[in-house]
């Protein structure tokens, strides 16, 4: 293991760097955290990691370590060609969790990353202490396909992400015209996580995600444009107990155009007050409760 104040795009001085040796030394995982508090494991979406002010929040109440998906990071762009395939993937991430010392955490993700986080709480349930997923792949319906977005223009994907392609979290995302280096970043990470899920983001999560025994809950954008807010029924059909919090003037990136709310329902959940769950079928607004059947609850 390596430490260091290594360059993260968005990171701070009071993120910390990591990088570990996984998979029989061949793998190199650099790991961003920061915080203290119970340990949240964040998994990024296919577009690399940075550090943003939803972290930031998290940060505030819990020790956030948010790894790098495997050749996403600038000195390590071969180590995905190790593994060959999603499996591979979450048994690395076994042993990055084993790397940083925990025998189970909260986990977070979003998109692919949220795909990431609940083969992981599949494959080891006693892992994840609860599971929070953001606009999470995982499932195909024909009728509703999801986007591949590895196919599209890249001048298109930042109005494929978010609602509103010309806010300050798309900035970030992709940068400048006048600065290409945020745009190559997203364009190689992208080519690197697309190996794990192509040519469809369905790798047979339905037969797996029986095994979950940790509480979900899931996040959405109300105006996903690369993954339809009807893939939030293949879950809750799927995890006993699950919730669904759709986020207003958001799209497949709810964390970056609505962070605070984000991550204020992220926080109540993985820590919630006792008042906040009396049954399963209850399920948390910004304003009301709202109840839609038992343990299946669609905030609107």
């Amino acid at each position: 293991m390596t430490t260091a104040r290594q360059n993260v795009h968005g990171a701070d001085a009071g993120t910390r760097a990591r990088t570990l040796s996984v998979w029989h030394d061949q793998i190199r995982i650099r790991v961003v955290s920061k915080g203290s508090g119970p340990a949240v494991v964040f998994f990024h979406g296919p577009w690399g990691l940075a550090w943003d002010p939803f972290l930031d929040d998290l940060a505030r109440r819990f020790t956030v370590y948010a790894p790098e998906h495997p050749g996403t990071t600038p000195d390590t762009p071969d180590d995905a060609g190790k593994l060959d395939g999603l499996w591979d993937l979450v048994l690395c991430y076994d042993e990055v969790i084993d790397a940083l010392g925990l025998d189970s955490a909260f986990l977070v993700g979003h998109s692919f990353g949220a795909m990431v986080a609940c083969e992981m709480a599949a494959a080891y349930p006693d892992r994840a202490r609860r599971l929070a997923l953001i606009d999470p792949l995982g499932f195909w319906r024909d009728s509703d396909p999801v986007v591949n977005w590895m196919l599209m223009n890249p001048g298109d994907l930042p109005a494929q992400i978010f609602r509103d392609p010309s806010c300050e979290a798309a900035q970030r995302m992709f940068g400048t015209a006048d600065d290409p280096t945020a745009r190559v970043r997203v364009m190689w990470a992208m080519g690197v996580t697309g190996k794990f899920i192509w040519p469809i983001p369905d790798k047979g999560l339905k037969k797996r995600i029986h095994r979950l025994k940790a509480p979900a809950l899931l996040i959405w954008g109300r105006d996903d444009r690369l993954v339809p807010a009807v893939y939030a029924e293949e879950f809750t059909k799927r995890i006993a107990g699950a919730r669904v919090q759709m986020i207003h003037d958001a799209g497949h990136a709810p964390q970056l155009e609505q962070p605070e709310t984000v991550a204020r329902l992220v926080q109540e959940f993985l820590l919630p007050p006792a008042e906040t769950f009396q049954g399963p079928d209850i399920c948390q607004s910004s304003s009301a409760h709202a109840r839609r059947g038992p343990g299946k609850g669609l905030c609107a």
